[in-house]
């Protein structure tokens, strides 16, 4: 719950999320979930010139929970920069991570080949998904996919029949980072900032924002227009180039960054 100290271990995005979380909590008057994780593994690219040394920690519980953290080298030392979990009973572990004769994981490019769609091309899928709230067949059904989506698609319905219109924004931040797996494919980490609006499309309705948002705002209720901005970060499986499975996306962190409204 200290702002200040997290600083020395996060950066970017990440920082950004964690200090939002804390004011979250402090509203509520609760703290942020913290522990140390069991089991974990960690699997550390080559060096490559010009780019920062990074690593992943992933710590897996059986039907507890699978958390993945992406740590990078700066001038201040090692920082966290993205995570994804899922906490859900059935999480399985991520897939096989490859390693080069040495034991050094095989890292991966943005543009990447030999993959149904190189990394970068993916995360904008997914983001362009979730923004257009329509599901992409492309992905796996799943809480980050096609449940997000169709989310999305019953929000904008009920807040039109309520006299609203709900504009979506999915915006890609930071580095793409990916590490090829046994089987040929890619685990590909990679974190976005969201926005949703809110606009009043006739006088007299109101709405409230819910969940973290809604706290954020003390519940209040808006008569003309609301936003939320957030944090998300996630990984995800892309399959080798000519498998007929579906990208898979694994785990997810999200917080309210910010909202505004009248």
């Amino acid at each position: 719950m200290d702002e200040k100290a997290i600083g020395g271990l996060e950066q970017g995005l990440a920082l950004e999320m964690t200090r939002a979380s804390i004011s979250t909590a402090r509203m509520e008057g609760t703290k942020v979930a913290s522990g140390m994780w069991p089991n974990t593994r960690v699997w550390v690219p080559r060096h490559i010139e010009g780019l920062a040394d990074w690593f992943v920690a992933v710590s897996y519980e059986p039907e507890v929970a699978r958390i993945s953290d992406v740590m990078t080298k700066t001038g201040s030392g090692w920082r966290l920069v993205v995570s994804a979990a899922d906490a859900r009973v059935n999480a399985a572990e991520l897939p096989a991570i490859a390693t080069d004769s040495a034991g050094y994981a095989v890292s991966l490019p943005e543009n990447a080949a030999g993959l149904v769609g190189t990394p970068r091309q993916i995360v904008r899928a997914h983001l362009a998904s979730l923004e257009k709230a329509q599901p992409d067949k492309r992905f796996a059904q799943g809480p980050w996919t096609s449940d997000a989506a169709l989310f999305w698609q019953r929000e904008r319905e009920q807040l039109v029949q309520a006299g609203w219109g709900l504009t979506l924004s999915y915006e890609p931040e930071g580095a793409v980072r990916a590490l090829q797996t046994t089987d040929g494919g890619a685990l590909v980490w990679y974190a976005a900032r969201s926005t949703d609006t809110r606009t009043a499309r006739r006088a007299g309705a109101k709405v409230s924002l819910k969940g973290s948002a809604a706290v954020r705002t003390a519940h209040k209720a808006f008569g003309r227009w609301v936003s939320a901005t957030y944090g998300r970060m996630y990984v995800a499986y892309v399959p080798p180039a000519g498998s007929s499975d579906p990208v898979r996306v694994l785990g997810e962190w999200s917080e309210v960054l910010e909202t505004d409204g009248a």
